[in-house]
């Protein structure tokens, strides 16, 4: 169940996704700003910790880097 003082619905996946990738935060970081969007490490952990809200670009942004649909970003996990 979301909580109400989460502010994404992707925080646990990107975490989920970006570690089976072996991806860390500094390099999804680096590879985000080389693709022309601006999140830091300390942005991209409070995105995971569902504290940090994120913007519809920034959310493409990730699933372009990730290789990911932007509905795998979103889904709950037992869907």
């Amino acid at each position: 169940m979301m909580s109400i003082n989460n502010r994404n619905l992707i925080g646990r996946n990107l975490k989920r996704i970006r570690k089976e990738k072996h991806i860390t935060q500094e390099e999804l970081s680096a590879r985000l700003l080389t693709s022309g969007t601006n999140l830091d490490r300390p942005m991209i952990s409070k995105i995971e910790n569902l504290t940090r809200e994120v913007t519809d670009i920034e959310l493409v942004a990730i699933a372009e880097i990730l290789s990911v649909s932007v509905d795998g970003l979103l889904k709950k996990k037992d869907d």
